[in-house]
């Protein structure tokens, strides 16, 4: 019980202090709501007066909006009105400055009285079109176009010159081979001063935006830029021919052509310490093959005026090569400096104009060198058609730049050179086949026949012709796959099969060649000369195409070359041997008039009839041997190694034999003046075979 009424003291004090709780909390929600009936009343007070201050606001700003408006109108119209009166004074005002040119104002101020009378222009155009003011100011606008165009030829032809022939030959780097495609030369050259260039940038800028479809201004830039480069070309052909010290006998064939602008100043004293250096070499280079001597005991014949003479198409081969390069350089050149002054639209249109006469010039000069190669061809001077092989080379190594400058060219334009390059091809090609039927068919076969069976001119000149040819392989291949009897594909063509091409080119030539020396040996009337001759001649060409290299090449096509003519060699010293057959007569019958075992014996007496046998013998050796030697040292054998190995040769194949002969009868006593019949010692016939082929012993 007591349990009880402790529990219930203890709630009644929970419910005391709750219903406390219970009033405090109903004090705070009348105060709260006190406040905020009082907040309530604030705001709304608040709120009127907003509405009230609004309402006195908003109209005042409207008005002073209003205010702002009409003056911005008036200003608007104050300035319109003034620009409209400008518009009318405006060629009052410039008119003067319009008649003095550019000069006068400086370009930049003359360029915005343009713009004022532009404008003008566009404000009557709209307003008053038919009125006297626009053909005023249209008038104005014309002459100051006019201006501006006088002022773009002005400057091009005052401060547009020729480039310099030594600036070009350091451009080209007459020392080295041509930069590669894409390689930037052309900040090498500057035409035009700078400040020069902007002014004509900053007039052909506004000529096109403001200047409607005139463009008289490209046909001045095209005019004076195409004469610069004609005559920078031509001012190179004549430093390179002033250099060479033959300046009127070396030409391209053809005159000059006329330059736009007239005459070209002589440059005297433009230096030439490049170019004279590399004139210098070009003109050793192109006689190297026909001056060096020959393998040694070889001599090569030919007249002097025929290596002048090619000596001079070689230096103007150079000089035309330069010409290619300096061409190239040039258009690569002009390409740059156009981009600043002429807009990107026009650019190929423009730089067509520009390079079409001076490409047609040096077009023309490579149909001339071809037409000069056909007429060579037609007079079977085949070394000099050569000329061409090392223009086609450097054509075909530099066309592929020229194709890149020439992108976006007419199609005519960007086929000159493809042209140009097939012409040559084919030229070349007919050269090398009429090469080859003249040596196969040569219908003069004793008029120049060497009496002494020495090489053939023939076979010197073919050996030339193939050792210069050597140099030009690749080129050559080309040629022969691309024009020749059955044309390959361009895809087909490549460095190897060109090799193979000219190698086998090479090995119809040497067999044709060998044919014409074998009918030719026929015309001999000494059966011993003719393997003399043809020995000589297959020893030099073998000789030859080892020394130069040209074996190595022909083995690529055919690997019995060399086994082939050292077999001859040894078929003709067979041949040649037989020439000893009356002298072998005498010693080769050992048992007549005697036998050797009868000739031995002390006692043996001698009939008269073999003692006449004897002698007969001994005189017939004796007059068989001073005949072969009196004919045969008027033979020549230039090549010191076949001369000696032949004479060697001959001493093993007589003096063995005549020993035996000589041992045989000389302990017999068959004549009283032995001196008489036994005129020669072995010693005596060797030395009388080491003055073979010696027209001089």
């Amino acid at each position: 019980m007591e349990d009880i009424a402790q529990r219930r003291r203890d709630i009644d004090k929970k419910l005391e202090k709750e219903m406390h709780n219970m009033t405090l909390l109903k004090d705070s929600l009348k105060k709260s709501s006190t406040n905020t009936n009082n907040m309530l009343s604030i705001l709304t007070s608040f709120e009127n007066r907003l509405k009230h201050l609004e309402s006195t606001i908003v109209p005042v700003y409207n008005e002073t909006e209003n205010l702002r408006r009409r003056q911005e109108n008036i200003e608007k119209t104050l300035h319109t009105v003034d620009n409209v009166l400008g518009y009318y004074h405006v060629a009052r005002d410039v008119e003067a400055y319009i008649k003095e040119g550019p000069n006068a104002a400086g370009l930049n101020a003359y360029l915005s009285y343009m713009e004022k009378l532009l404008k003008a222009m566009e404000y009557f155009e709209t307003n008053d079109k038919s009125g006297k003011q626009m053909d005023e100011i249209s008038r104005l606008f014309e002459d100051g176009n006019d201006a501006l165009q006088h002022e773009f030829r002005s400057l091009l032809t005052r401060h547009g010159t020729p480039v310099p022939p030594i600036v070009i030959m350091d451009l080209l780097g007459m020392d080295e081979e041509l930069p590669p495609v894409g390689t930037d030369t052309d900040l090498a050259l500057q035409h035009l001063p700078e400040k020069i260039i902007l002014e004509l940038s900053a007039i052909s800028g506004w000529l096109v935006a403001n200047g409607g479809n005139n463009t008289e201004f490209h046909r001045s830039y095209v005019n004076s830029r195409s004469s610069i480069l004609s005559k920078s070309i031509q001012g190179l052909k004549e430093h390179l021919r002033s250099a060479s010290g033959n300046s009127t006998s070396l030409s391209f064939g053809v005159q000059s052509s006329p330059n736009v602008s007239g005459k070209v100043k002589p440059m005297n004293n433009t230096p030439i310490r490049k170019s004279r250096k590399k004139l210098s070499f070009l003109s050793k280079k192109a006689t190297t093959a026909l001056m060096s001597p020959f393998e040694p005991g070889h001599r090569r014949q030919g007249s002097s005026s025929e290596s002048i003479k090619e000596e001079f198409t070689d230096i103007e081969t150079e000089l035309y090569i330069t010409e290619l390069s300096a061409l190239l350089r040039l258009m690569q050149s002009e390409a740059h400096l156009m981009n600043g002054i002429i807009q990107e639209k026009n650019h190929r249109m423009v730089f067509d104009n520009i390079v079409q006469p001076s490409l047609d010039t040096v077009v023309n000069e490579g149909e001339l060198l071809a037409n000069s190669a056909r007429r060579n061809i037609g007079r079977h001077e085949f070394t000099t058609v050569l000329s061409i092989f090392p223009i086609v080379k450097h054509l075909r190594t530099i066309k592929p730049e020229f194709d890149l400058i020439l992108e976006g060219c007419q199609a005519p334009t960007r086929a000159k050179l493809a042209s140009l390059l097939s012409t040559l091809d084919s030229t070349g090609a007919k050269a090398l086949e009429e090469f080859t039927d003249s040596i196969r068919i040569d219908p003069d076969k004793a008029s120049n026949m060497p009496r002494d069976g020495t090489v053939h001119e023939l076979a010197n000149h073919t050996i030339i012709f193939l050792e210069q040819l050597k140099e030009y392989g690749e080129t050559a291949g080309a040629m022969l796959l691309m024009h020749g009897e059955q044309a390959s594909p361009a895809a087909n063509i490549t460095p190897d099969t060109c090799k193979l091409k000219v190698a086998d080119y090479m090995t119809r030539v040497l067999s044709a060649l060998g044919l014409n020396l074998s009918n030719k040996a026929e015309t001999y009337g000494d059966p011993a000369l003719k393997p003399i001759f043809m020995l000589n001649n297959f020893n030099y060409i073998l000789k030859s195409i080892k020394r130069s290299g040209l074996l190595k090449l022909l083995l690529m096509w055919n690997d019995k070359v060399e086994g082939f003519y050292l077999e001859q060699i040894q078929v003709q010293k067979r041949f040649y041997s037989q020439s000893w057959s009356k002298v072998l007569h005498y010693l080769l019958e050992v048992d007549k008039p005697i036998s050797i075992q009868r000739a031995q014996d002390p006692a043996a007496k001698l009939k008269d009839k073999d003692r006449q046998n004897i002698k007969d013998k001994f005189t017939g050796f004796n007059k068989e041997l001073d005949e072969i030697y009196k004919i045969q040292k008027g033979y020549a054998i230039p090549d010191p190694e076949l001369r000696h190995a032949l004479k060697e040769e001959n001493k093993q194949y007589i003096c063995p034999r005549y020993k035996m002969f000589l041992d045989k009868y000389t302990n017999l006593n068959f004549t009283k003046n032995p001196e008489k019949y036994m005129k020669y010692t072995v010693d005596d016939v060797a030395n009388l075979i080491d003055k073979y082929f010696d027209a001089s012993a």
